[in-house]
């Protein structure tokens, strides 16, 4: 969830973000009722494009009256958009959003400053089983960008351009790609596609990007001879020609990337920032929980709990 509940030690920041990993397998992480797969940041390539954080959440099946159920917590300096296959759950912030995100819509929510929003599965969701599958990601602000006013944009699956032929269906959830434009504004240049693709149909690259990668998510898929099984991300240099071709099952990939940020960026917990003095900031922001008149404030719909500060 966007939610980071481990200070993951092998997170890079700073200076040691420079060397570039071809292919990523994801670290799995228990967040108690289900698992996530983190792909981004990886101990040698922190992001892709403006992409800082990638997580494949489940699939997972919930018992009646159990749920996904992330108290409200806080962010600076990214945008989080979740993208879910199947299963939904109910978003809250600091701006007063009240919304479900479901399969198929985009959900972007730009922190700035500072935010704050819970992610639950309650009311009328909890009366039955359910699933949860889908992915979760940060997009890292630029720097101009990073003090700026929180929003939250909300665009229904209906909404996004949808491609279909030669055996794969395309979905255009955030920014450009082959003549399309997605309807919901980015803080930067990028690309983020959904690409359903039938056994031996092939998708080529988007060649206007700086910086480009591939998630597999089911199925597998063939780049330059080699083969690429679920749970894989592939990141490929810029200006190459590349094109993917999915095994005698199908697959089902994401594809992301954009221009390279304006330098690399410092994470600790939910913050991402451009110096540790901007982290800094946001963590005794909110350690005095001042909900009233500090920078933070909790959901209108949601304050009557928080996640505290992690001790370290």
């Amino acid at each position: 969830m966007s939610w980071n509940p481990i200070l993951d030690p092998q997170t890079p920041i700073g200076d040691s973000v420079d060397a570039i990993e071809t292919v990523i397998v994801p670290r799995a992480r228990d967040l108690g009722d289900f698992e996530v797969r983190r792909a981004l940041p990886a101990p040698k390539r922190q992001m892709v494009g403006p992409f800082i954080f990638f997580d494949q959440m489940g699939p997972a099946e919930f018992l009646t009256g159990r749920g996904i159920n992330i108290r409200p917590h806080p962010h600076i300096g990214l945008a989080t958009v979740t993208y879910l296959y199947r299963g939904k759950f109910h978003h809250r912030d600091s701006l007063g959003t009240n919304q479900w995100i479901e399969p198929g819509a985009v959900n972007l929510m730009t922190a700035g400053n500072g935010v704050t929003h819970s992610e639950r599965v309650d009311e009328h969701a909890l009366e039955s089983p359910y699933e949860m599958f889908g992915i979760q990601t940060w997009i890292a602000l630029p720097r101009d960008r990073e003090e700026g006013p929180a929003d939250f944009v909300h665009a229904p699956r209906d909404s996004l351009p949808l491609l279909r032929g030669e055996g794969k269906t395309v979905r255009l959830v955030l920014g450009s790609a082959y003549g399309e434009t997605a309807p919901v504004a980015t803080p930067s240049e990028m690309f983020y596609l959904d690409a359903e693709l039938d056994a031996g149909a092939s998708i080529p690259l988007p060649g206007n990007h700086e910086d480009r990668g591939v998630y597999v998510v089911t199925g597998d898929v063939a780049v330059a001879g080699q083969r690429f099984e679920a749970g894989r991300m592939m990141i490929f240099r810029p200006g190459d020609a590349i094109s993917l071709k999915a095994g005698a099952s199908g697959a089902r990939i994401m594809l992301l990337g954009g221009a390279t940020l304006d330098g690399p960026r410092h994470i600790w917990w939910n913050f991402v920032a451009s110096s540790r003095d901007r982290i800094d900031a946001a963590k005794e922001a909110w350690r005095a929980g001042d909900w009233m008149h500090g920078r933070f404030r909790l959901p209108p719909d949601d304050n009557q709990e928080f996640i505290p500060l992690p001790d370290r």
